[in-house]
């Protein structure tokens, strides 16, 4: 494995984030991190907005489309979106964008349970032309590998890895 972000990397990406969140409005209510990859990335993230002077909740939905492989089947839904998100502007967080299928899902699911706003923050988005939508918020761009570490794994592994890395 080839480490593609490391530690200081990442931390600095992700104060630049919380920066450039709390630059626009609305400024987000709720977080919502997508389980289970995006849980070391929303971890940091909100840590980062409540040194810039933001506090939201938080609220969590489990979605998974990868399982124990690396190609993507059907979305299953573990955890739908809470009461919680009515009227509120939510931040969805995800570890990577890839095609899109899974953020697709949980934008709708929180659209439907009465969202004001959905924006959407990833830790690295892949930049595939045939995407399905456009994370509002990014901290690495192009990285055409599977990746893991930072929360995201190979089968249940490497999500502890303190780095992002490419497999292979």
């Amino acid at each position: 494995m080839s480490v593609l972000f490391d530690e200081k990397a990442i931390a600095r990406e992700v104060a630049r984030l919380a920066r450039e969140i709390m630059g626009r409005k609305p400024e987000p209510d709720l977080i919502v991190p997508i389980l289970t990859g995006a849980f070391v990335f929303a971890a940091d993230l909100l840590r980062a907005l409540s040194r810039e002077g933001l506090d939201p909740a938080v609220e969590f939905i489990s979605l998974t489309r990868y399982g124990q492989k690396r190609e993507g089947s059907g979305i299953t839904v573990r955890m739908g979106a809470s009461d919680a998100a009515k009227r509120q502007h939510v931040l969805l967080v995800d570890g990577v964008l890839d095609h899109g299928h899974t953020l697709v899902k949980a934008r709708t699911l929180l659209t439907d349970a009465g969202a004001a706003s959905v924006a959407i923050a990833v830790a690295v988005d892949k930049m595939r032309d045939d995407a399905l939508l456009k994370a509002d918020y990014v901290a690495f761009k192009g990285a055409d590998a599977f990746i893991v570490g930072y929360g995201m794994d190979d089968a249940g592994r490497g999500r502890g890895l303190p780095y992002i890395g490419k497999v292979g």
